[in-house]
């Protein structure tokens, strides 16, 4: 089994290369609003709790499937321990069935993931950020208020590739990941 992190700043990508390997490896796609949407629709508010169970029964299933990997995709901001903690959380109901993990980071400047913001494909993919007003502040605020972006050199995973995405394509991206991990 393979598990794939995709990492980065909010509207960088990471669905849409997500989407991209999927069509090229044996890769199952688990974004990040696979599980807060419908918790938004069906409870009418963002609920942390629900979501975390929702992800944990979909990992714990997964994992113990005969599936080739996942791609799962988060934002992740770098200078929370919650957040490196909640990594290693996942690896770890992972790791008993002998996964390989692998990470990707995408880099990408605020006017460009803000043009991303609005296209077509995430707007149809995550009903929460129709709202454009609001999903364009709350990408400059989260770019104000958490580090999105690691330092050069302090990501040590192994298996561990940094992407500027700013002018490739996510098809390109994606064949990249799979050349590089062989996935």
């Amino acid at each position: 089994m393979k598990l794939l992190f995709i990492l980065g700043d909010a509207a960088v990508g990471k669905m849409t290369v997500g989407q991209e390997l999927m069509k090229i490896t044996e890769l199952r796609l688990f974004h990040n609003h696979m599980t807060i949407e419908p918790v938004i629709e069906i409870l009418g508010k963002f609920d942390q709790k629900t979501i975390s169970e929702m992800r944990d029964v979909i990992f714990k299933n997964f994992a113990a499937s005969d599936n080739y990997g996942m791609v799962f995709t988060m934002m992740m901001d770098f200078d929370s321990p919650a957040e490196w903690e909640y990594l290693e959380y996942v690896k770890s109901i992972f790791e008993p069935y002998g996964t390989d993990f692998y990470y990707v980071e995408l880099i990408a400047p605020q006017e460009i993931r803000l043009k991303r913001n609005v296209s077509e494909n995430r707007l149809k993919n995550k009903a929460s950020k129709r709202d454009i007003e609001f999903s364009n502040q709350r990408l400059i605020d989260d770019d104000k208020n958490h580090r999105c972006v690691s330092y050069e050199g302090e990501i040590v995973f192994e298996n561990y590739l940094r992407i500027d995405n700013s002018d490739k394509e996510p098809d390109e991206v994606a064949r990249l990941i799979k050349e590089t991990f062989h996935l």
